[in-house]
Order: structure tokens, then C-alpha cells, then sequence
């Protein structure tokens, strides 16, 4: 039997490569890698409608100068963009792209209230790539139509999205760094300060604040799996203490797949209303639209609550890197920039008095684009503008698709997935109404003792060290699962995705794994 202690100490990307190294060695058999948060669905339509965008904006482009046999066009022209636009759609009617360009221009201008010019001109010089991010935080109309879709998506048309500002960033990895880097810049978070964890979570999340840069001290607020993963009040009440100056989260939660329940929601708020005004809150929300009826934190905190969103799971484009940060208006972050030590506020003027002769004004949103070009480029800030675009093309296909029809069949297919999944394993499918289930946790012990009984289950958790089962897994069946230790649980677990193989290859998943329990099983009654 071979000996898998030496990987103990690794972390879990280590183990990840460890883990895809066992499950491909041999040969015989395919590797399932269900260890990939990367999605294997996309959405087509708003990308149909990119690529036929780019040949209309080229042909604007060829329009300005008369040297196209050389291949040399010049900047698109406003004037007339509107009436060409219109004659491009209805030449091109076959084209589902094109008829979705069509209605995109129709919401815009009737259902937004935006102009119709002013859009056309922005997305085809932003889908050229011919002029620098202006403004640097975000392009005029496209942060309107953003901040539309944030609004809808992550709090129900709550808050207004004109008291919203929204930075466009190269996805949430990105916003997350800019993010950590400012609150440290502006002195927002100092070396010995207190940050809340809500675990588990993304590992990264973990690591970060430990870095030396930061030097932050975590203070674990820990969910319980016994109940539905949702956080106890008695862990929310850590958010009292007046040491921690920022709480993060992902909301749903990353590896259980849950998002935060009504009750968790309003003691956050409970809290932070009556105890804690001053609590800066940063959510990672990536999973929200995966989930039913979904309420973010910037709903019932929107004052407190640094929202970080990323387009990767939801629309398949991971490798795009699409992502934003939105703020409120008038927001504690701001508030407590304005409440600084003079000391700190003279360090942050000779920062900052490059960009502006208002220091003192400067919104810490527009700091994070600074930040994020070490502010002397501050002039050459901003996300590329072809990637905007698409950003805008991808929240007008959600905006319009008033019947949620993208939505019900993504959902319809992870549920699928699953269902195959736990199908062929042999036990229940969890069933809870706050479950998104982009991933499923196989909890070890449970799954043993549903399938065997409490002895047995007993007999496997002394047996196999916490990711000793899942080298067994990869080694023994060429299936690839995260360890849930990994994300902060305190449960041995296997993390698996939902969303990066097909229905068939997770019932496969299902059989190796019940055909290795009851291996496991025939092996334990005969020691009994």
C-alpha cells in the first residue's frame, strides 16, 4: 500500500498537481479531473455578438480614411453612427448576433434611458482598441450599464445603481489585490490589525492577509456544516469587537456552494447597525447568479460593503478576465479616509497630488485604480477596452433575458450533473434551498457511514489521514478531487466541481467512488 504522508505539508494547489500526477501515471484509464473551478459551459450569444461588432467597427473605421488598400483605417466617427448601425443590423438579419445587437441598441436607449449614439461610439472604439480607457475606472456609459446589471443580480434592484460606483478590473483575482493594496496604501488596514475570515473559503483568502506585506491576524468565523454551512450567531458576534476592521466572505461559499441565509444576512446588518457602523465588509460574490432569489451583503450593508464581482463562472469566461468592484456613494471607507491622522493624511497628499489637487476628495475607488498603476500611470489605468465591451455585451444578455432562460439552464444542468453524481454513488443528494451546488462536498465520514453505517464510518476517519482518501481516490480510480481542509474546513472532504465535466463523466465519478467503498468495506469486515 503505498505511503502518501509525504505529502502532509503541502498546500492545496501543491496537493492539486500531486493529485493530477497520481490520477494520470497510468495509462489504462482517463483522468477526471472534478478538482477545476474553470466551467465548461459558455455563453455563445453575447460573444456571437462581439465578434460581429468588431466587423462593424472596422468597416467605421476604414470609413474615416481612404487608404484601405493599405490596410489602414482611422478613429470612428459619431456622426451618423446611429443610421449605419441600423442599416449594418438590417443587412444582417440572419445573423443572431447581429439581431441581438440590434435589440442591445433598443434597451439601451428605450428601457436605460441612455444615448443611443454615445453607446455605439464607445463600444466600437472600445472593441478597436484605438484610445485609452477614458475615464481610467471605467467607460461612461458602459460603468451605467455595469452597475445596472451588478444591481439586479447581487441586490435586487434595492439600491439605485446612480449611488453606485463601479471600477472594471482584470477579474476577481485582480480586485481582490488592488483591493488589499489600497486599504494598506491608505492606511484603511495596518500590520497587527484584525481581519474576519468567513470560513471555509477560497484559499487564497486565507493566505493573503498572512502575507508579510500585510501582517494582518485572522480571526476564523466558522460555519456549520451541521447546519447547512450557515454561520451561528455565536461566530457573528466575533464581529463585535472593535479590533477587526474588515470582514470578508464569498457569498455563496466556496467549497460548500451556499450563499449566506436571511438569518445571517440581517444579524451581519443587526451588527453592524448597532455595534459595528464602522466594519469595512469585502464579498466576493462570483456565485451569486447560480443562485435562487440571491442577496448580497451590499444589500443589507450597502454603506459598509466593498462588492467584488467576476464574470469567469457565470458566463464562461475565465480566460477573458472580467471583473468589477463596486462602491456606494457616501460609503464608511470614505468616511474613514476623511477621519485619518493628519499624519497619515500629509503621507497620502504627497501620494496622491500627482493625479489631483483635491486629495482630500478623492473617493477611495478612484485610489484603487491609482493604486493599481502604482498612480504616477495613473493616466494609462484602466481594463482594456475590448474587454469591457464584452463585459457590457455580457450584463445587456442578462438584463434582457427578462425570463431568466440563461439562468434556469445553467442551474438545470449543475443539478443534473449532481444528481448523476450521487445517483451512482448510492446516498441522498443534499438537498437545502440556499445549496448554488456549482460545487458538491463529499464529506468522507458521512458518506461512509450512509453507505455502511456508523462503524464503518468510524473505521475509515481512524483508518486514512484528512487527504489520505483522496490520493487513495486519485491513485486507485484517476479521479481528481480538492481536499476540503484546504478551504478551512475542519471536515476530511473532497471538494468537487460541478461545472467542468459532463453529466456522464460525474456518474462515472459516482461508480469509482462507491465501487471503492465497497472495496473498502469487504476489506473492514474482514478484520472485524
Amino acid at each position: 500500500m503505498n505511503d502518501y504522508s509525504q505529502f502532509a505539508q503541502l498546500s492545496p494547489f501543491e496537493l492539486k498537481d500531486e493529485l493530477i500526477k497520481l490520477a494520470s501515471s497510468k495509462t489504462d484509464r482517463m483522468m477526471l479531473n472534478a478538482g477545476r473551478g474553470n466551467p465548461n459551459f459558455l455563453a455563445t450569444l453575447p460573444r456571437r455578438a462581439f465578434f460581429r461588432l468588431g466587423l462593424f467597427a472596422t468597416a467605421e473605421s476604414e470609413l474615416s480614411y481612404s487608404y484601405m488598400q493599405h490596410g489602414i483605417g482611422g478613429l470612428p466617427r459619431i456622426e451618423g453612427i446611429e443610421a449605419r448601425f441600423e442599416r449594418f443590423i438590417a443587412e444582417h438579419r440572419d445573423q443572431e448576433g447581429v439581431v441581438f445587437l440590434g435589440r442591445a441598441l433598443s434597451y439601451v436607449r428605450d428601457q436605460l434611458g441612455l444615448s443611443a449614439s454615445d453607446f455605439l461610439h464607445e463600444v466600437v472604439e472600445g472593441i478597436l482598441g484605438c484610445n485609452y480607457p477614458v475615464p481610467p475606472r471605467m467607460l461612461r456609459v458602459s460603468e451605467q450599464i455595469v452597475r445596472q446589471y451588478l444591481m439586479r443580480e447581487m441586490v435586487g434592484g434595492q439600491i439605485s445603481a446612480q449611488d453606485v460606483d463601479v471600477f472594471a478590473v482584470e477579474g476577481g483575482t485582480a480586485a481582490m489585490t488592488y483591493i488589499f493594496d489600497t486599504l494598506k496604501q491608505n492606511q484603511l488596514v495596518k500590520a497587527g490589525d484584525k481581519v474576519a475570515i468567513g470560513m471555509p473559503v477560497f484559499t487564497p483568502y486565507i493566505e493573503i492577509p498572512e502575507l508579510d506585506v500585510y501582517g494582518l491576524e485572522e480571526v476564523s468565523i466558522n460555519a456549520d456544516p451541521e447546519n447547512g454551512w450557515q454561520y451561528p450567531d455565536s461566530e457573528l458576534e466575533k464581529l463585535k469587537d472593535p479590533a477587526i476592521k474588515i470582514f470578508f466572505c464569498i457569498n455563496p461559499s466556496n467549497p460548500p456552494s451556499v450563499k449566506l441565509d436571511d438569518r445571517s444576512l440581517n444579524k451581519i446588518a443587526e451588527i453592524v447597525k448597532n455595534d459595528r457602523p464602522d466594519l469595512m465588509i469585502l464579498t466576493d460574490d462570483v456565485y451569486g447568479t447560480f443562485a435562487n432569489d440571491f442577496r448580497s451583503l451590499f444589500a443589507d450593508c450597502p454603506e459598509n460593503t466593498i462588492l467584488v464581482y467576476s464574470y469567469s463562472k457565470y458566463f464562461g469566461a475565465t480566460g477573458w478576465r472580467l471583473g468589477a468592484v463596486a462602491l456606494r456613494q457616501g460609503n464608511v471607507l470614505d468616511a474613514a479616509l476623511a477621519a485619518l491622522p493628519d499624519a497619515d493624511k500629509a503621507m497620502l497628499e504627497r501620494r496622491y497630488s500627482s493625479i489631483t489637487t483635491d486629495v482630500p476628495g478623492l473617493k477611495l475607488i478612484d485610489r484603487l485604480v491609482a493604486d493599481s498603476r502604482t498612480v504616477a500611470l495613473n493616466h494609462t489605468a484602466g481594463l482594456s477596452t475590448p474587454q469591457q465591451v464584452q463585459m457590457v455585451l455580457f450584463s445587456l444578455f442578462a438584463l434582457m433575458d427578462e425570463s431568466d432562460s440563461y439562468k434556469t439552464a445553467l442551474k438545470g444542468v449543475i443539478r443534473r450533473r449532481q444528481a448523476a453524481l450521487y445517483a451512482e454513488l448510492g446516498i441522498e443528494m443534499p438537498d437545502d434551498e440556499n445549496s448554488v451546488d456549482y460545487y458538491t462536498l463529499l464529506d468522507m465520514e458521512k458518506v461512509s457511514e450512509a453507505l455502511y453505517g456508523s462503524e464503518f464510518a468510524a473505521w475509515v476517519k481512524k483508518s486514512f489521514g484528512p487527504n489520505e482518501l483522496l490520493f487513495r481516490i486519485a491513485d486507485e480510480t484517476g479521479i481528481v478531487l480538492l481536499p476540503g481542509r484546504g478551504f478551512g474546513t475542519q471536515h476530511p472532504s473532497g471538494r468537487a466541481s460541478l461545472a467542468n465535466l459532463n453529466e456522464y463523466e460525474y456518474a462515472r465519478i459516482g461508480r469509482a467512488l462507491r465501487k471503492m467503498a465497497d472495496e473498502y468495506h469487504v476489506a473492514w469486515k474482514k478484520k472485524g
